[in-house]
C-alpha cells in the first residue's frame, strides 16, 4: 500500500489531509512521492522557521544521534541546561525557564502556574482565567476552555471551570471581565487560528494595567507568532510591556517536540518539586537542536531579514489586482489575507499550482512560510497566487 492508503486504513481519522504524500524538501520547498514540487507557505504551521535542509539543524542532530536521547528530568543535562540559559538572555522579562512537549501543555502549565501563585499570594477564590473571541490556546482540556470555538469544545463539553471570555482588542471588554478573582489573563499578541490578527497597542497596555490593578498575572501566548515569526524575537515586544509568563513551541525546534514557558522569578519561586512534571520535555536531543534554532533566530541581522521580506511579501500582496482580496494584515511573516470567497477551496487548488497554503478560519488564507523565503521566492508566490485568484468564482 502507499502511504495514503496506510493512513486511511490504519490511523485515526482527526485530520483533514491533503491528498499527496510529502517526502522531502530543501528550503522553502518541499517533495511529495510523486516527485512533485511545492512552495511552502505553510512551514508545518509556522514550525520549520529554518526551512528544510539546513546544513548546520542536519549536523548537530547527527552528532546527537551518537549519544542518548533521553535521560528524564530526575537529572542534569549540559544541552537543557544551555537551552534555557539562551532563551532567557533572549528574552528581557523572564528569569526561568520550564519545558514541555507541546503548545497546549505550554498552556496548561501556565494556567497551572497562575492559580498556584495566586493561592500562595491571596490564598483560595483567586481562580479565574479570562481569555479572548478568537483565540486558540490548544487541545487540551484546560487550552481548550480558553479557546471559543463551538466546533472545538463542543463535544468535549463540560470544559475546565473558572475561564471568563472577553473582546479581543476591545479594553472596555476586558475592564469588565477581569477583577480581583481573576489570577490571569491569556492572550496571543498576533492570532493565529483566529485569522490573523494583531492586538492593537492600546489593547495590550490595557491588559497590562488591568493586570496590575487586580494582582493578575498576564500570559502571553506565542506558541505560533513568537520565535521570529513576525520579525522580533518574541511578538510582543514592540509593545513595550512585559508578561509575567510567556508559552512557547512551534518552531523551537523546527518539528521536534518541544514547548516552553518563561516565567519571572515571583511565579517561578511557588513552583516547588512534585508540583508540576513530565517525562520526555526538556531531553538533550531536542534541547540541542533548540539551541542552534534559538541562536540562530535571535540574531538581529536574521530579524531584520524577516521585517524586510515581510514587509515585501506584505506589499506584492497588496499589489494583487483581485476582487476576492479585501485586506492584508500581520507583522513579519505571519500574514492573513481576507477574502469574500471560502478559504479552503483555494488551499486544495494551490496543490495543482505547486503551492502549499493554510486557511485560518472560513475566509482567511494564512501565509506563514520558512523564515528563511526570498524576495525572489515570494515573487513566485505573488505570481501563483495571482493565478489562483484569477481564476476563483
Amino acid at each position: 500500500m502507499n502511504p495514503i492508503e496506510l493512513e486511511q486504513q490504519y490511523l485515526v481519522h482527526a485530520y483533514a489531509r491533503s491528498p499527496m504524500a510529502l517526502d522531502n524538501g530543501h528550503g522553502v520547498w518541499l517533495q511529495d512521492t510523486e516527485g512533485n514540487s511545492y512552495l511552502d507557505l505553510v512551514a508545518g504551521i509556522a514550525v520549520n522557521a529554518l526551512g528544510y535542509g539546513d546544513p548546520e539543524l542536519a549536523e548537530v542532530i547527527r552528532e546527537r544521534a551518537s549519544k542518548p536521547y533521553h535521560f528524564s528530568n530526575l537529572y542534569h543535562s549540559e544541552p537543557m541546561a544551555r537551552l534555557a540559559a539562551r532563551l532567557v538572555e533572549a528574552t528581557p522579562f523572564a528569569d526561568r525557564v520550564h519545558f514541555q512537549n507541546s503548545g497546549t501543555e505550554s498552556t496548561e502549565a501556565a494556567m497551572k502556574f497562575a492559580r498556584k501563585w495566586a493561592r500562595e499570594n491571596y490564598g483560595e477564590g483567586k481562580t479565574n482565567i479570562v481569555a479572548f473571541s478568537g483565540a486558540f490556546h490548544g487541545r487540551t482540556m484546560g487550552a481548550l476552555a480558553a479557546t471559543p470555538r463551538p466546533k472545538y469544545q463542543d463535544p468535549f463539553k463540560p470544559l475546565m471551570p473558572g475561564v471568563r471570555l472577553a473582546e479581543f482588542n476591545d479594553p472596555a471588554s476586558a475592564a469588565a471581565a477581569i477583577d480581583d478573582s481573576v489570577c490571569a489573563v491569556i492572550v496571543e499578541p498576533v492570532q493565529g487560528e483566529g485569522g490573523v490578527h494583531p492586538a492593537s497597542n492600546e489593547f495590550m497596555i490595557a491588559l497590562r494595567e488591568l493586570t496590575h490593578r487586580h494582582n493578575a498575572l498576564l500570559i502571553l501566548d506565542e506558541v505560533q507568532c513568537g520565535v521570529g515569526r513576525t520579525g522580533t524575537f518574541w511578538a510582543h515586544e514592540p509593545y513595550g510591556i512585559l508578561p509575567d509568563i510567556l508559552c512557547a513551541a512551534k518552531p523551537l525546534a523546527v518539528g521536534l517536540p518541544i514547548g516552553a514557558v518563561l516565567v519571572t522569578n515571583r511565579v517561578a519561586e511557588v513552583i516547588r518539586p512534585g508540583d508540576h512534571g513530565t517525562t520526555f520535555a526538556g531531553g538533550p536531543f531536542v534541547t540541542a537542536v533548540a539551541d542552534v534554532v534559538v541562536r540562530r533566530i535571535s540574531d538581529p541581522d536574521f530579524l531584520q531579514q524577516v521585517r524586510n521580506t515581510g514587509a515585501y511579501f506584505k506589499e506584492r500582496l497588496e499589489e494583487i489586482n483581485s476582487p476576492h482580496i479585501q485586506e492584508v494584515r500581520g507583522r513579519g511573516l505571519m500574514l492573513g489575507v481576507q477574502l469574500d470567497i471560502p478559504a479552503i477551496p483555494l488551499v486544495q487548488a494551490g496543490y495543482q499550482k505547486g503551492m502549499l497554503l493554510l486557511n485560518a478560519g472560513p475566509d482567511v488564507l494564512r501565509l506563514i512560510p520558512p523564515l528563511i523565503i526570498t524576495p525572489a521566492e515570494v515573487d513566485i508566490a505573488i505570481d501563483r497566487l495571482s493565478a489562483l485568484l484569477s481564476e476563483a468564482a
